[in-house]
């Protein structure tokens, strides 16, 4: 059995340090509940995100044919179905906000200054807003008649 370590006069707990000590230009006052909404994100598209890749890749790889089956006329017979637009969309749109809200995470964890933090969140809000609508407009404009 082991034995566990009771703070004590003679040996106290170590102090731990906070990784961002605040500041007087640190806001004391909380942002209210964004960071849970966000934390409550995270796992909610985590866990549909690991559903919709998994049957994406059942479909694609196994049911399909694998890779090799896959060209423009499958792409464009698989879009013609609304159920398989929607899941594709569906798709696009949580991996990239997902991985969004992720790297606002670190930048807000990592980024010392308030003005860098606010550039590196601006500029990802600009990609990430770019990458979502260019995204969605190739799904819902596909034309299969390109050929």
């Amino acid at each position: 059995m082991a034995a566990t370590h009771t703070p004590s006069p003679e040996h106290p707990a170590p102090l731990l340090e906070p990784p961002r000590a605040r500041t007087s230009r640190t806001p004391s006052v909380t942002r209210g509940n964004a960071e849970l909404y966000g934390w409550l994100f995270m796992r909610l598209s985590g866990v549909l995100l690991v559903l919709l890749v998994v049957g994406h890749l059942v479909v694609q790889l196994v049911l399909a044919g694998g890779v090799s089956k896959v060209s423009f006329a499958y792409v464009a017979g698989r879009w013609a179905s609304p159920f398989w637009l929607a899941w594709d969309l569906i798709m696009l749109w949580l991996a990239l906000l997902h991985g969004a809200n992720g790297l606002r995470t670190i930048v807000n964890d990592y980024a010392q200054h308030t003005a860098t933090r606010l550039w590196l969140k601006a500029l990802l809000y600009v990609a990430t807003g770019f990458t979502v609508l260019l995204g969605t407009l190739v799904i819902l404009t596909f034309d299969p008649n390109l050929r």
